[in-house]
């Protein structure tokens, strides 16, 4: 399971859940076969809220609320180290916030319930999470849009150089690692929500080529990544016109990275990493 660690955890859901013993016994039966108890029980913890999560649709992940984390510091313009005071030049009075490949929309629902004043899109390929991210984000008080598509492909046009905050947990894991993940990931959790494909960051790649046409001046990427593949990443970010930071958290074994437009200028360097020019 995602969420719960110990077996402990997953009895006490368990028997929160079912409402007889009839429908206890079908549970543990289910999680014996082996799938997620997300899925059997209907939901996952995320950030300390319920998020629905729907048979089919890729369970979040503890380790992704360090894009949550970071995203709100951002936000509330939370004062940073330098150099990286000087990157937002002003605070968005109704920030856009898109997030690619949301699955349930997890991050997206922590965002929208902790800052509320925002203008929000989710987006997804597979149509059984657009169902589930919709019914997740039903409740909010502000404005927000569930979308399906392959990434930049279902936002609207008039987006374009408005997205303060861009938000993904692209699948990163290579193809042939697949076969060495959790069997209940393998079995249960969507093969597009996985894969990555060879090296784990093609979907990245596509990504971090779209960026520079969506982002606001003073908007931000984010991506979660792992630490092996940390420094591709931000390979694959300055490509495109990014400068980029690399943020961790031991704490949820987390990894992510910041990447930001800014203006091209010969030679310009920001902690030793030349910002390169734009990718054509």
């Amino acid at each position: 399971m995602a969420g719960c660690v110990f077996a402990e955890d997953e009895v006490a859901v368990l028997l929160a859940s079912a409402h007889t013993p009839l429908e206890l016994e079908q549970m543990v039966q289910q999680r014996v076969a082996g799938a997620p108890l997300e899925h059997i029980v209907g939901w996952a913890e995320f950030a300390g809220m319920r998020v629905a999560v729907h048979p089919g649709v890729f369970v979040p992940r503890r380790r992704t609320e360090l894009l949550l984390l970071h995203a709100l510091r951002l936000m509330r313009a939370e004062p940073v180290e330098a150099p990286f005071d000087k990157l937002r030049a002003h605070k968005p009075s109704r920030p856009v916030v898109v997030e690619l490949c949301c699955g349930s929309a997890a991050l997206s629902l922590a965002l929208a319930s902790t800052l509320q004043h925002i203008e929000l899109y989710a987006n997804d390929i597979d149509p059984a999470a657009v169902r589930c991210a919709g019914r997740n984000l039903a409740g909010l008080a502000g404005p927000a849009c569930v979308l399906q598509g392959d990434l930049y492909e279902s936002l609207p046009p008039s987006l374009a150089g408005r997205v303060d905050l861009l938000l993904a947990n692209a699948p990163y894991v290579p193809t042939d690692s697949i076969s060495l993940m959790p069997r209940e990931a393998r079995r249960y959790e969507p093969r597009v929500a996985l894969d990555g494909g060879s090296d784990g960051l093609d979907v990245q790649r596509r990504i971090a080529a779209g960026a520079s046409r969506w982002l606001a001046p003073d908007g931000h990427l984010l991506v979660e990544t792992s630490r092996g593949q940390a420094d591709e990443s931000v390979a694959i970010l300055e490509r495109h016109g990014l400068a980029t930071k690399v943020v961790t958290s031991d704490e949820l074994d987390a990894t992510a990275v910041i990447g930001w437009l800014l203006p091209t200028v010969p030679g310009f360097r920001l902690n030793g990493t030349r910002r390169r020019t734009p990718a054509r």
